[in-house]
């Protein structure tokens, strides 16, 4: 059985915020990625070292696009079932955006340390 109404409608309203939280953080997470990658292309033009850390940094940053884009047309389409897919897409491409930056954070440490 389905509950009432209100909950379904709060539901949607949960969601949106949800999205509304990480259209604005992945796109500056992409500008972070960014600088990351030209500070990271600098440090190792000065060493002569190179590292897979900017190469990781740059898949990161399209994988923060797509969260900031599928939360954008979730946001834009309203509570359709696009929506929750969109959503989901959204949360997945975030949450794998942000571990991939921790992991690129931990090579950059290491190579740096070397």
């Amino acid at each position: 059985m389905k509950g009432p109404p209100q909950e379904h409608h709060s539901q949607y309203m949960l969601d949106e915020r949800a999205c509304r939280m990480i259209c604005p953080i992945a796109a500056a997470m992409v500008g972070v990625c960014l600088t990351a990658i030209g500070i990271l292309r600098v440090v190792i033009a000065v060493r002569k070292a190179n590292t897979l850390a900017d190469d990781m940094l740059a898949l990161d940053s399209v994988l923060f696009l797509i969260a900031t884009l599928t939360s954008y047309f979730a946001i834009r389409h309203g509570p359709t079932k696009r929506l929750h897919e969109l959503e989901r897409i959204a949360d997945v491409t975030f949450i794998a955006a942000m571990s991939l930056m921790t992991v690129a954070a931990l090579v950059i440490t290491y190579a740096l340390a070397v």
